[in-house]
């Protein structure tokens, strides 16, 4: 497959953050609710699947007070709250440098979109890493919306999520380019007429795009 693209072909790109952006590891995150007694994490929740309780979650229908209470009875655990959070948040890694230099590059040249299934104890330890590298604010300013799906009320791969993004923005569909690393969001997408990019995880997002400098 070919993995050098013009982002000049496109009107805009929408970006996936975990797994495309900021670096992650379930098995951070599964190694550390197992520890906490959850002996199968991966049927509450994985990159290609997740639970009822998570998806709720991740559209926003419950708080971060709901969730800790019902995984813990869902799963038998007495743990607190900073507990279940570190093991939850332990999947976050690290942000490149060169990643960021990278959007900030793109910005210049077209519209950019963030788009992330994720939730208000992630994007809250997201926001406190950004803040610590002291890139926060170029991060966001890099896109011209944020789109999480805890605020937004939709999740990928949901075909309704990205048509709503697409409206907001008045973007057409067959002029954006999708950049997930999850398949069943880009079938989601397909669906929906976007122009897509499934992120092998043997390549860096830095070295797909050719250099129009």
């Amino acid at each position: 497959m070919q993995h050098s693209i013009d982002p000049l072909r496109y009107k805009a790109i929408i970006f996936d953050l975990g797994g495309v952006l900021l670096n992650i590891d379930y098995q951070k995150s599964k190694a550390a609710f197992e520890t906490l007694g959850i002996k199968d994490f991966d049927a509450h929740f994985s990159q290609l699947s997740q639970s009822h309780l998570f998806d709720r979650f991740e559209t926003g229908k419950i708080s971060s007070a709901s969730f800790r209470k019902e995984l813990r009875k869902e799963s038998e655990i007495n743990c607190s709250d900073k507990e279940l959070d570190h093991a939850w948040n332990a999947m976050l890694l690290d942000f490149p440098m060169q990643r960021l230099q990278l959007l900030e590059k793109l910005s210049k040249q077209l519209p950019l979109y963030l788009f992330s299934n994720t939730n208000e104890i992630h994007i809250t330890q997201f926001k406190n890493k950004l803040n610590e590298w002291k890139i926060r604010d170029r991060f966001e300013a890099a896109f011209t919306n944020i789109y999480y799906s805890f605020e937004f009320s939709h999740r990928k791969p949901d075909p309704t999520s990205f048509e709503t993004l697409l409206n907001e923005n008045n973007l057409a569909a067959s002029e954006i380019l999708f950049i997930d690393d999850s398949p069943q969001h880009i079938e989601g997408a397909n669906k929906t007429g976007l122009q897509t990019l499934l992120l092998p995880s043997t390549l860096d997002i830095t070295s797909i795009f050719i250099n129009n400098d």
